[in-house]
């Protein structure tokens, strides 16, 4: 069998199936690393820079191992492309066929059992929605895995996805009269026999905090777990850890109940005293929520939200009056299943209500129509690690962003590693010095200024100018961005016609990005959703302008309440936590500019404290080797390289 340096050679099996492949030491000695915690069932934290080609390197050695691997991703255009592309490429390449299987989250797969009550759940007589369910029943006949991502009119947010999937409540296994035909069971059967399982953060998240209750299995047994895109990872595990309860949960309940009653042989008033009553006090519920505070924003629960404390209280009294009633009726067991669900609603909001304020953050976020309600832990370490030791052998975490300046303390202590993971740094192959350059300006006022957003509109349209275009522009918040497009289209021209100006929120994610990348000098602004998993490899993007650093906001009450945590335990929240974190997040922005090898361009940071403030010098140190300069002229003939690399591309 061929070593792996043979593999990642010059004349080996990758470089014959990829015309554009490179031998790269650093990919190699990352494919070494994952090899031997594979074989030694090991524990590794790997960080890989932008061009390493991690996920070839992690792929390799999992086809090669034997082992039963599951891999997971951050995002589900990662997902699909290892299934989809990477994996097949790589199988044929080596000659080592394996089965791989695409594994997603319930709510990605359509029930069919739901999908036959749908007319007696929607009014469907007439207009778009008799033609969306017309669309829908004639896939469902044709489709073999029932994923909806095959139904590109049913985007994520859609009102009719979630009439047609099931949650874990609802759905009642192997008693579903459509079990056998049964798309998510499926899909985990698949899963079950398959050497390779492709998965995203949330399910297996998912799966690990219902296993610490003792509930679940959706993941096949694997013998290692590769986790890509792992920087997420923190932030997740504090939800899945956490406690949560979501209004719409209670919504479906009601939804189901009619056809549930009808089909079991009761009238759908049987329930005249319980569904009204629990109608009335999630009603009460939601307009307390609402008065508590915008739509979308989180807010900390003990902030003088005394009404929403009762009106909540009412709502786990009528859920489990609901029960209580239903379990009365004796239907059988689909009624038995609503009765569970709405009892187990009960206690998700009771235990949120009985929370101990050490507990974690226990947050409320209001919704147009609807609102959740959190708690999510101070710290995940501590359940993360037991349940990981539980299960498979190997763990690999790796992303291009996990250490600050070399330094892996931050992501190992929040996630509960410490001392049982070897780390591995492998730097980028790119030449920044030559490729990039970091443009500081001066003169630009302090953050905290009411002339700092002009300054930063005036700014960024000079880079703008000087680059025609070609450009992400990066904030820190969405009233900024808000701001800056409304101040650059003035600029420019009613509708940007000097540049192609588009804005996060006004299309898709995906579409804003294939308009940027189809353009080739268009101007993209955009907030958080674009530091990470965007790539536009090429003369398209030339030039990077990040309006501030990314330090989270004291006034979120998530941030608020685990900086009073770590002050508690006399700590130090700025340098223990919002530096760190702030290393991070600007990491991703910056690596956004150069793609590959003959990439060139400018990342400029508008924030003055990056040079004026003494942490300004750990945040340098963790960024790529830049050459830095605050010297327009600099900037200018760089950027005219660039736009070249453009024109000779086009031509």
């Amino acid at each position: 069998m061929q070593g792996l340096d043979e593999i990642f050679g010059a004349e080996g099996p990758l470089a014959r199936a990829l015309a554009d492949f490179r031998a790269r030491p650093g990919q190699l000695q990352l494919a070494e690393a994952v090899s031997r915690a594979l074989q030694d069932s090991g524990w590794l934290v790997a960080e890989a820079g932008t061009g390493i080609g991690k996920t070839f390197a992690y792929l390799v050695p999992a086809l090669l191992s034997g082992l039963r691997v599951i891999i997971s991703t951050g995002t589900r255009t990662l997902q699909d492309q290892l299934f989809h592309r990477d994996l097949p490429l790589l199988a044929r390449a080596l000659g080592r066929p394996a089965t791989v299987a695409l594994l997603k989250g319930r709510a990605n797969y359509l029930c069919r059992e739901r999908l036959l009550r749908l007319p007696a759940e929607l009014p469907l007589e007439h207009g778009a929605g008799d033609v969306q369910a017309a669309r829908i029943r004639s896939w469902s006949g044709a489709t073999v895995e029932g994923d909806l991502a095959e139904l590109p009119e049913l985007p994520d947010g859609h009102p009719l996805r979630e009439r047609i999937t099931s949650t874990r409540d609802s759905c009642t296994g192997t008693r579903c009269a459509e079990y056998a035909r049964c798309h998510v069971f499926a899909a985990r059967r698949r899963a079950a026999e398959a050497d390779v399982v492709v998965v995203n953060h949330h399910l297996l998240l998912a799966d690990l905090a219902l296993k610490e209750e003792g509930w679940g299995d959706i993941l096949p047994g694997a013998d290692a777990v590769i986790m890509d895109e792992a920087h997420q990872l923190p932030e997740l595990a504090a939800q899945f850890f956490g406690q949560q309860f979501g209004s719409r949960g209670v919504e479906q309940l009601l939804s189901d109940l009619p056809a549930l009653l009808l089909q079991n042989g009761f009238d759908v008033d049987s329930l005249a005293a319980a569904e009204p009553a629990l109608r009335r006090a999630l009603q009460q519920a939601q307009h307390c929520a609402a008065d508590a505070g915008p739509a979308g924003q989180r807010l900390a629960w003990e902030n003088g939200l005394g009404a929403f404390d009762r009106a909540a209280g009412a709502l786990v009294t009528a859920l489990c009056d609901l029960a209580d009633a239903l379990t009365a009726l004796g239907g059988g067991e689909a009624l038995a299943q609503a009765a569970r669900r709405a009892g187990s609603l009960a206690g998700d909001l009771d235990a949120l209500l009985e929370a101990r304020p050490d507990a974690g953050a226990r947050l409320i976020v209001p919704g147009v129509h609807a609102f959740s309600c959190q708690l999510l832990p101070f710290e995940v370490g501590g359940k993360l690690r037991p349940v990981l030791q539980a299960h498979a052998r190997s763990w690999i975490f790796t992303s291009a962003t996990l250490a600050i300046a070399g330094d892996f303390t931050h992501f190992i202590a929040r996630l509960g590693l410490a001392g049982c993971c070897g780390t591995l740094a492998v730097e980028s192959p790119f030449d920044y010095q030559r490729q990039a350059l970091l443009y500081t300006p001066s003169g630009m006022p302090d953050p905290a200024s009411p002339h700092y957003a002009d300054a930063t509109v005036e700014t960024a349209a000079e880079l703008v100018e000087l680059a025609q275009g070609g450009a992400f522009v990066l904030f820190t918040s969405h009233r900024a961005l808000q701001y800056s497009a409304r101040a650059l289209r003035k600029r420019w021209g009613e509708g940007a016609a000097r540049y192609r100006v588009l804005v996060q929120g006004e299309s898709p994610r995906e579409q804003l990005l294939r308009e940027f990348r189809e353009h080739g000098d268009a101007v993209l602004l955009g907030t958080a959703s674009f530091r990470e998993g965007v790539d536009v490899p090429g003369s398209a993007l030339r030039l990077v302008v990040i309006d501030r650093l990314p330090f989270a906001s004291p006034e979120d009450p998530l941030v608020r309440a685990r900086l009073a945590r770590a002050r508690e335990q006399g700590g130090d929240p700025f340098t223990e936590f919002q530096l760190p974190e702030a290393a991070i997040l600007l990491r991703q922005g910056v690596g956004r500019l150069i793609r590959g090898e003959q990439d060139r361009g400018v990342v400029a940071i508008l924030d003055p404290r990056l040079t004026g403030k003494g942490y300004g010098r750990r945040l340098l140190a963790s960024l790529p080797p830049l050459r830095q300069t605050r010297d327009l002229a600099e900037v200018r003939a760089m950027l005219v390289l660039s736009r070249g690399d453009a024109a000779r591309r086009r031509a």
